[in-house]
């Protein structure tokens, strides 16, 4: 079996309150110079060889239930590759 991630994130230019929260809380425990975007994984299990047609489904089933495109991005690989 292969594993296939999905990472989503917030788009560069949409606020991320999130990641503002958690810069806070690194500040207040000291640690500086740091940038924090929080984002979502998901992970898809397929069986055997990941083909490129597997591969495609993915990707679209990502721009049509797992990002919101219009504020958020994804990238869809292969663990491990």
């Amino acid at each position: 079996m292969a594993l296939v991630v999905v990472d989503v994130m917030p788009k560069p230019e949409i606020l991320d309150p999130q990641g503002k929260a958690i810069m806070g809380s690194l500040a207040r425990l000291g640690h500086q110079g740091f940038s924090v975007r929080q984002g979502k994984r998901f992970e898809v299990t397929v069986e055997g060889e990941v083909t490129p047609e597997q591969l495609a489904e993915v990707a679209q089933i990502a721009d049509t239930l797992l990002a919101n495109t219009v504020i958020e991005m994804y990238t869809v690989r292969v663990e491990g590759s």
